[in-house]
């Protein structure tokens, strides 16, 4: 199966704006986890020789691997996890920030977190994983090399 290829949206705004209104169509949370978890199957696959200890993301009590590319004109973020409903909080952020420009990245809080409310529905090892994982792309988008 093939994965997603992010950027979906034209903008990072355009992509929180999607993903609040396709949260906003599940009434409870346990249809919203199910989601979660489809969402995470989408993720493109990661090439097993990227899932080693170099792009291992620490702080996630799951394994989380993300390698990044590109330069301050356009970075790509491609990442697995071996949990389900990670794999689907990897594939929210990466749907926001994989594939737009470094500035764009910088500019853009993260707050479809907010928007769904899935702030109070993370355990605190997922927050801190999530967290973790956004702190990686902004320090990636902060120190990406010019065009």
């Amino acid at each position: 199966m093939s994965g997603t290829v992010f950027p979906l949206e034209p903008t990072a705004a355009d992509a929180q704006a999607a993903i609040a209104e396709e949260f906003a169509f599940f009434g409870d949370w346990s249809e919203r986890y199910q989601y979660l978890i489809d969402l995470g199957r989408k993720l493109p696959p990661l090439p097993e020789d990227c899932k080693v200890e170099l792009h291992r993301l620490h702080g996630c009590q799951s394994l989380v691997w993300v390698v990044a590319s590109g330069d301050a004109s356009r970075l790509d973020f491609t990442a697995a996890s071996d949990s389900a409903i990670v794999s689907g909080l990897v594939f929210l952020a990466l749907r926001v920030y994989s594939g737009r420009s470094a500035a764009e990245i910088l500019a853009t809080e993260p707050d479809y977190i907010a928007a769904i409310g899935l702030a109070r529905h993370l355990s605190p090892t997922r927050s801190n994983g999530l967290a973790a994982l956004l702190a990686f792309i902004r320090e990636h988008a902060r120190t990406a090399p010019a065009a």
